[in-house]
């Protein structure tokens, strides 16, 4: 006993020891992926228990089972496990792993509270949750195949357990559970996965796996040795007094951030000290290092803990709308409001900082994307999404994720917003072609500008106050005027009061005041690169410097004004004007009827086929087109001009546009009186030639105008009828999904039924073997019948009474004859049934063998009638020895009589 004692008080709360205060978060820190503080949290009591989260689906109960043969029943810790059940079938997996634990297995029941040295199995048809240590079951709010119970539980475990929460991934199809990993890593939680060699279905392991953030991936009969290990390892606190009593930065730390500046090129040494501290103690605690010098020399040795301490420390935790009230108050009230204010075909710039694997920076596309839908308008939307983990913007470029992510999108804006590819949701295209991501540090690099919005979330709670001063007037000098600033929950612009004005003071949604450009630029420190420093020409890396280009008209406005260009215009690949420059009435005039900016539609008289052949001959060589000495009908007579028209190459914002110039031709007076009057002398020989040539040409074109207009109907008709065919298409493809989820959630169910049944069978047939050969060994005589008197089963013995076989089952018994003498069996089996009571006889054989035959009601285990059991008990020679000692004591008797007379 006292060993016991002992080995619970070693695991505690990781984060304080004996004699020494814990170290806790900032009140306003709260981790990505978590709900606000509340009041009523910031005060509550922390339990010292550690809370292991098990989730697992099809192939979980074997993997259950080998973790609990393994779990010592004493070391202080909670289970509660959280497999995939069928709502619609009861489970018995409590008794099966009853079986391989000495802890008590109980099914969880509303309202228990969680108590060490304890499993807990979720009930069939409920989610779970927890709060302040007590177990809440709730009604399943999404149907089968889209309820994701082990992702919604672990999330309530992070946020409820902090530091102290276990999640544990074993096997299963899908990708339940890998928010829920994210959420606990955000917490400072430890996290373990089943490897996918041992995984009898390895999907749910292989995408917790892909998140990078499982401390340990082992099979499950070696989680938890190594589970016991780090929680008491927990308990020796020497990283919690590391730092000094004046709050600096100690050496220890200061060293390991010149580690990590050395190898990622990035300096923690402003981050807030408690949330290195933190991930420093988890690190130490996975690989059981006591004292901080110590890591810091397996630091220098390992690279790839330097990658792994770096991710850690950016708790890259993020999902799809968090604080979904606050991007509610951003679609309905801010974002409408910003666009209102801008012309149609404006650029919207937005910057998503600390952007991580862009859940959030996709989540602000949407918006977008339903508020202009709302509007009815159309902007040139540029959202930049940076952050500088690699792996995480890579991620976010992919923009792929997991089938989960249904916990956090709705319904609709899955079906509108992503498609579904193997199990998994990709972001569509048009909401892709909005965001341009990069590596960049909000700290070194330079900033982005002339932005209408800026989102920089639950990244501030993480940065030292110092860090905080210098980015808030950074964000005011990348806002464009009344630029709008979107905070975390817990984050606050502090004292810069005089740069932003407060818009949701809940939300934290700001914003940006007018300054003087004196009183906007004091305290501001623009961060600059190395490379920049050197350098008298700043440079943004190269993906952002793309995006960064002017819009395709002020480029336009640009190359036009620094050269002395003649009357032209831009158009696009449809002809259509875009820019025009200088007076070009003399070549263009509006079409009458509907108003079109189509340059064929608008040539004047004798323009429109050199014009048409040009553009043909510009865009099939992608070369200049020159058509000389063009003669168009002005005022009465003819100007004759040069037509050019050129592609635009030069520029990337320009590709795929054209210029059409017109250049005048200036012929001399002379020239120009001979050409008239030679022309004149010719008009009357040929006007009556080209007339029939023209009245032809007219006939012709009005021929093949017609032939095109109906083989546009007929292609526009065609071009209906497959939009609605993909329409049915694309919904019967819906459909498949969701049966396809729908089947593959029946399908774990039905595993998990199928191995507790299985289980049970085992069990039933080890009973079934015992029974017989209890029964073979008690060598009495049983006959065992249904409520119709028919065989059910005998025992070998009972042959020597009733000639039975194994093909009689089945069988009224009073088909048979027995062996025994002036007995009806079937009589009194009925008369037993009639009566419910038991009745015991004498009974003799033909042979002369003397049986004592009882026989009594058969009793299921729900004490329902189903039948009589028939025993023989072969009585013949306490019969035979009862007879003699009678005889016996009958001459003894005789003997006493004449001895007395």
């Amino acid at each position: 006993m006292p060993a016991r004692k002992e080995k619970k008080s070693t695991i505690h709360t990781p984060g304080a020891t004996a004699g020494t205060k814990k170290a806790v978060p900032p009140k306003n820190e709260t981790k990505a992926n978590a709900l606000p503080i509340s009041c009523e949290d910031a005060f509550r009591p922390r339990t010292t228990l550690p809370v292991v989260g098990i989730g697992a689906s099809a192939g979980g109960l074997e993997a259950f089972e080998a973790f609990f043969s393994a779990m010592p029943a004493d070391a202080g810790l909670a289970f509660i496990l959280v497999p995939h059940l069928d709502p619609t079938h009861g489970s018995i997996m409590p008794e099966l792993i009853q079986k391989r634990t000495t802890m008590p297995v109980l099914q969880i029941k509303d309202g228990m509270r969680v108590e060490p040295d304890t499993v807990y199995v979720v009930p069939p048809n409920q989610n779970l949750s927890i709060l302040n240590g007590t177990l809440q079951l709730m009604e399943l709010s999404r149907p089968r195949g889209v309820n994701l119970p082990i992702d919604s539980f672990l999330r309530a475990l992070a946020r409820d357990q902090g530091a102290n929460a276990v999640g544990i991934i074993l096997s299963g199809t899908g990708s339940d559970g890998t928010l829920g990993v994210k959420a606990i890593k955000g917490e400072a939680g430890m996290v373990m996965v089943q490897d996918e060699e041992s995984a009898k279905y390895d999907g749910m392991p292989r995408s917790a796996i892909a998140t990078g953030l499982a401390d340990y991936v082992l099979p499950p009969g070696e989680m938890p040795g190594q589970l016991v290990k780090y929680l008491r390892h927990a308990v020796n606190k020497k990283t919690a007094t590391i730092l000094a009593d004046d709050g600096r930065m100690p050496d220890a730390l200061q060293k390991i951030c010149i580690l990590l500046r050395s190898r990622t090129g990035h300096d923690f040494s402003l981050y807030k000290k408690n949330t290195i501290l933190r991930r420093l103690e988890r690190r130490m605690h996975v690989h059981q290092i006591d004292e901080v010098k110590d890591y810091v020399t397996y630091l220098q040795k390992s690279e790839v803990e330097a990658d792994i301490l770096f991710k850690e420390l950016l708790i890259g935790v993020t999902n799809f709308f968090r604080d979904a009230q606050a991007f509610e108050a951003l679609r309905g009230k801010i974002l409408p409001e910003l666009l209102k204010e801008k012309p149609d075909g404006d650029t919207l710039r937005v910057w998503v900082a600390g952007c991580s694997s862009g859940e959030e920076a996709y989540s602000v596309a949407i918006l977008l994307q339903e508020v202009m839908e709302d509007l009815g308008r159309r902007f040139n939307v540029q959202i930049f999404g940076t952050d500088i983990d690699e792996d995480a913007v890579n991620a976010a470029r992919a923009g792929i994720y997991p089938a989960s992510i249904a916990g956090d999108v709705s319904a609709l804006r899955l079906k509108r917003w992503f498609s579904k590819q193997d199990n998994q949701y990709r972001i569509k295209k048009s909401i892709r072609e909005m965001l341009v991501f990069a590596e960049q540090s909000i700290i070194k690099d330079p900033p982005f500008t002339k932005l209408d919005l800026i989102c920089c979330r639950n990244l501030l709670i993480y940065l030292g106050p110092e860090l905080q001063k210098r980015l808030i007037p950074l964000f005011h000098y990348s806002l464009k005027p009344n630029g709008i600033l979107f905070l975390g929950s817990s984050e606050a612009i502090g004292q810069a009061l005089d740069l932003f004005a407060v818009v949701d003071k809940k939300w934290k949604i700001y914003k940006r005041k007018s300054l003087s450009a004196a009183a906007a630029r004091l305290g501001l420190e623009l961060p600059v690169a190395p490379a920049i420093r050197e350098s008298t020409q700043p440079q943004l890396p190269e993906p952002i410097r793309k995006t960064e280009e002017l819009s395709a008209f002020q480029l336009v406005e640009t190359i036009l004004q620094q050269v002395n260009a003649p009357p032209c215009v831009i158009i696009d690949e449809t002809s259509n004007i875009i820019y025009v420059h200088g007076r070009t009435g003399k070549y263009l005039e509006p079409a009458m009827g509907k108003v079109s900016v189509n340059i064929l539609d608008m040539a004047r008289p004798g323009l429109k086929m050199d014009l048409a052949a040009a553009i043909r001959g510009a865009t099939a060589n992608q070369q200049e087109c020159i058509r000389h000495g063009v003669a168009i009908e002005h005022e009465g007579g003819h100007l004759s001009i040069d037509l050019i028209v050129k592609p635009v190459l030069d520029h990337r914002a320009l590709r795929g546009l054209m210029m059409v110039i017109f250049q005048e031709i200036d012929l001399p007076a002379k020239k120009k009186s001979a050409v008239k009057q030679s022309s004149t002398r010719k008009k009357n020989d040929t006007v009556e030639n080209l007339e029939q040539e023209l009245q032809y040409t007219r006939e012709n074109l009005q021929t093949t105008i017609e032939e095109l207009e109906t083989a546009n109907e007929e292609l526009k008709s065609t071009n209906e009828e497959l939009q609605s065919t993909n329409e049915e298409l694309q919904s019967t493809n819906e459909e498949l999904e969701t049966s396809k989820e729908e089947l593959q959630s029946l399908n774990e169910e039905a595993a998990t039924v199928n191995a507790e049944l299985q289980s049970r069978i085992d069990e039933l047939s080890i009973t079934n073997d015992d029974m017989k050969n209890l029964l073979d060994s008690t060598q009495i005589a049983t006959i065992f019948l249904d409520i119709d008197l028919c065989v059910r089963r005998f025992t070998p013995k009972a042959v020597d009474i009733i000639p039975l076989s194994g093909i009689d089952a089945g069988r009224p018994i009073n088909h048979f004859a027995t062996a025994l003498i002036d007995t009806d069996l079937a009589e009194d089996a009925h008369e037993i049934l009639q009566n419910l009571g038991m009745k015991e006889k004498e009974v003799r054989s033909k042979e002369g063998a003397v049986y004592r035959m009882r026989i009594r009601p058969y009793r299921t285990v729900n004490n329902v009638i189903d039948g009589v059991v028939i025993t023989f008990e072969d009585i013949t020679v306490l019969k035979e020895a009862q007879a003699a000692l009678n005889t016996l004591n009958a001459e003894l008797e005789q003997r006493d009589r004449q001895r007395s007379s």
